[in-house]
């Protein structure tokens, strides 16, 4: 029996390409579909989360949000992974920076996530998994990122789950080294890693939380030009492995 379509889904593994660029809001899908790809196809819009497949310099790429969050991504990364034959998936999203060498609009290469979620507790593992990128995907965004000139720092990303923290826990990851917060990374890479599948999160720094500097919503879906051709190149650089 086939495992799709999904109550989330409503498509067939013909419908997406090997790589999917996978950012949150599904308007960001719609910007990267109609900006950025030859001939997209609507292919999912499930609850409004919207998936479109076209071609980037004739090479077949797919776009699709996620929603917000690692339970969100989870469902999404998941299904993509394990019944829709998708191999690489590259998240697209923002990033709220803590290092003093990155300012709005730089680019963050995720190579490893910090959580204060419990997704990895499904595992029954007998320690602490530490979630990963995958090392060709990440190679291929930083060739990538130094082709256009992009500024871009590689590093640890810590995955929230809460937006609204009473403990203001920010700052304490920054002095871990890690570069910035968002809410998806960690269960996008468990559950690549569960598949034995590629994953990678790019992002954007949107705000600081060291210098005043913040993006306005409009920017976030609309300006983040270096980022969405960084996910492009890379997912044309993996098509040769």
């Amino acid at each position: 029996m086939a495992n799709y379509p999904t109550p989330h889904i409503n498509a067939t593994p013909e419908d997406f390409a090997r790589t999917v660029l996978m950012p949150g809001d599904p308007l960001r899908a719609k910007f990267i579909a109609e900006n950025f790809l030859e001939n997209p196809r609507l292919v999912n819009n499930v609850r409004g989360i919207q998936g479109y497949t076209g071609t980037y310099k004739g090479h077949p790429v797919s776009v699709m949000a996620s929603g917000m969050g690692q339970p969100s991504i989870g469902i999404y990364s998941y299904e993509l992974f394990n019944f829709f034959g998708v191999d690489n998936i590259i998240r697209v999203g923002s990033c709220g920076g803590f290092s003093k060498e990155l300012h709005v609009k730089d680019i963050v290469l995720a190579m490893g996530s910090c959580t204060n979620g419990n997704y990895a507790m499904q595992y029954n593992l007998p320690g602490t998994f530490c979630p990963l990128a995958d090392f060709d995907l990440l190679s291929a965004a930083v060739e990538s990122c130094k082709e256009i000139g992009a500024r871009y720092k590689v590093g640890s990303i810590f995955s929230s789950d809460m937006f609204y923290d009473d403990a203001d826990s920010g700052m304490q990851w920054a002095k871990m080294g890690v570069l910035g917060v968002e809410m998806e990374s960690a269960a996008l890479y468990c559950n690549a890693a569960r598949a034995g599948k590629r994953a990678l999160t790019i992002c954007t720094v949107s705000d600081s939380f060291v210098y005043d500097e913040c993006m306005t919503a409009e920017e976030r879906e609309k300006t983040l030009t270096d980022m969405i051709v960084v996910a492009l190149e890379t997912a044309l650089k993996i098509e040769a492995l």
